[in-house]
């Protein structure tokens, strides 16, 4: 099954309502927030990094701020935090650099990643994803993300990040 479709499944055999936009492929948040102008939701960045004990971590953010790493080392307790390579993206979560989102969270079958969200993102109503396509957005409401990511296996932490 193509990674969509599982998205969709997943999504179904969960009870999670979600709105889908189809679009060109668009590579960056910023070509992708130009397919869906005027709709409602928090256009999100999900930012998959390592560390030199090949620890993961996923980060949901919005995508108008740029990640402080030593902050998120801060927050985290953590050291020489830094993007994971195409390699490990592919062996964890099955996708391809472009197309980072929650929804990977699919294919990590060792449920190895620890996932994080901004606080700022939370309190929007919606958010906004690829759903593991880069010719698609998802609108999923945040408390159903949240499940979603519970529902996966996962425990997350929420982070007020500057």
């Amino acid at each position: 099954m193509d990674q969509f479709n599982l998205v969709k499944q997943t999504l179904d055999k969960m009870g999670i309502s979600y709105e889908i936009v189809e679009h060109p492929a668009a590579h960056t948040t910023e070509e992708a927030d130009e397919y869906i102008k005027g709709k409602e939701g928090v256009r999100t960045k999900t930012m998959f990094m390592t560390n030199k004990k090949t620890d993961y971590y996923l980060l949901v953010m919005d995508d108008a701020k740029r990640l402080d790493f030593h902050e998120f080392q801060d927050l985290t307790d953590t050291k020489r935090i830094k993007m994971a390579s195409s390699e490990a993206l592919e062996e964890k979560m099955g996708l391809e650099p472009g197309v980072v989102s929650i929804f990977g969270l699919i294919n990590n079958h060792e449920k190895d990643i620890h996932v994080y969200f901004d606080q700022a993102i939370l309190d929007e109503k919606t958010m906004t994803f690829h759903p593991n396509v880069n010719t698609r957005t998802i609108f999923v409401a945040s408390k159903d993300v949240l499940k979603f990511v519970k529902e996966m296996g996962y425990d997350y932490t929420i982070l007020d990040l500057e």
